[in-house]
């Protein structure tokens, strides 16, 4: 049997683009492919737009993408949150421009007209002129089915969609266990920062449960740390896996010790989280509140894959749009404690800037990893993309999942069987 494909004809045939074992390399580069992910996975399935923490009080909003679409998820005068398609029902002008803010209302800066933060239509200039035309209530800004877990906000275009928490199954557990890195404080949003790298979004969403390349790509950042914590990430050969989750979710376990961090509170503080304890202790928290604080500061011990737009990653969110089918727009948002000691959520930060910031060890260099990918996978146009590393050696887990070593292609396979399930659908 041939392995070849029609390229002329492949996006019509996705059956055959995703083997079990690979995919083939036109779906990082064929433009008809990606304008039908756009639609059949971005405006049909839960896609995450937020955090709760991100609007704390009346009148704050944010701005988010799913897929092409601009959103505004906002919290109106009676502190109910809603999900709003960015889009003046006059002239299809944005209202909203703002990554984030605080407003009374949303105004078109085109023929100013203006909604409410629920959406309501509230004002038109000359009204006179649609007298008899149509009503305001007729035409409010249009909103978007959403539900929340653990704080985090998913929005969908699908109105008979399944509930939320049936398509998270068996990834709830893990978003229980990662919200625990606030320190036994409500989760927070700290901030966030942005780029763009020319590739593909599935590149992005392989790399989150890619262990494999973490000591080639991020040799420069193990040599920024202390011997300690360079140990910690040398988990190739440690007793994590990654696990198929279901629905197209994933989890990988880097650092098992780390995954429940409310587990095991007596154990020995790491070197370089003694000073950190100190200046808690300092300011009068207690022992165990102390211990806490400083075994949740540096996250949790895994990745987590949420299909197809989000991952929460060891100590923060890393949210995925896609721009076109070689452009791809991160947002790495930093996460803290609501009301946690200033010393617990700043050290967060630089933890964060340390890895992930644009200055950082790790995070330049994966995307120098990812345009290479981008750029290679436009080499010949009769190649796959193997995803077979670890499926001779699965397991089942303690859940019933599929489960590999921490260095096999696991999630990265249960990713592309779902792309390919609702692309068939």
């Amino acid at each position: 049997m041939s392995n070849k494909i029609d390229v002329k004809n492949i996006a019509a045939d996705y059956e055959s683009m995703v083997k079990p074992d690979k995919v083939h390399t036109s779906l990082y580069s064929n433009p008809e492919i990606f304008e039908e992910e756009l639609d059949k996975i971005f405006n049909n399935t839960w896609v995450w737009v937020g955090h709760e923490s991100e609007v704390p009080e009346v009148g704050s909003y944010k701005t988010a993408m799913i897929g092409r679409h601009s959103v505004i998820v906002s919290r109106d005068r009676k502190r109910n949150i809603h999900v709003l398609l960015n889009r003046c029902r006059h002239r299809a002008a944005t209202v909203c421009e703002g990554k984030k803010g605080k407003t009374k209302s949303f105004m078109c800066p085109y023929h100013g007209w203006g909604y409410s933060l629920d959406g309501a239509l509230r004002a038109i200039p000359k009204p006179e002129e649609y007298e008899g035309v149509f009503d305001k209530s007729e035409l409010p800004l249009i909103s978007l089915r959403f539900e929340t877990y653990q704080g985090l906000i998913f929005a969908t275009f699908k109105e008979d969609i399944q509930p939320l928490e049936e398509f998270l199954g068996g990834a709830k557990k893990w978003i229980d266990l990662f919200v625990k890195q606030s320190g036994g404080f409500p989760l927070k949003v700290l901030g966030d920062h942005r780029f763009r790298f020319p590739g593909n979004w599935k590149i992005q969403l392989e790399n989150t449960t890619d262990a494999y390349h973490f000591p080639i790509v991020h040799k420069s950042f193990v040599s920024s740390v202390d011997e300690q914590t360079a140990d910690i990430f040398d988990f190739l050969d440690g007793e994590g896996h990654v696990e198929d989750l279901g629905n197209g979710h994933s989890v990988m376990v880097m650092i098992p010790e780390l995954v429940d961090l409310e587990h095991d509170l007596e154990a020995p503080i790491p070197e370089r989280f003694q000073d950190l304890a100190d200046e808690l202790a300092a300011e009068g928290h207690s022992d165990l509140e102390v211990r806490r604080m400083v075994r949740a500061v540096g996250g949790s011990g895994f990745n987590l894959n949420l299909f197809p737009n989000v991952a929460c990653s060891m100590a923060f969110f890393r949210v995925l749009a896609p721009v076109s089918v070689n452009e791809t727009e991160i947002h790495h948002v930093a996460l803290g404690g609501e009301g946690a000691p200033a010393a617990f959520n700043q050290m967060r930060l630089r933890l964060h800037e340390h890895f992930q910031g644009p200055m950082g060890f790790g995070t330049p260099d994966d995307a120098e990893a990812w345009e290479r990918v981008q750029k290679g996978s436009q080499a010949g146009n009769e190649e796959w993309i193997l995803l077979n590393r670890g499926q001779n050696h699965l397991t089942t887990s303690p859940d019933g999942n599929v489960s590999g070593a921490v260095c096999s292609e696991t999630g990265m396979r249960a990713a592309y069987q779902q792309w390919k399930k609702m692309m068939i659908a």
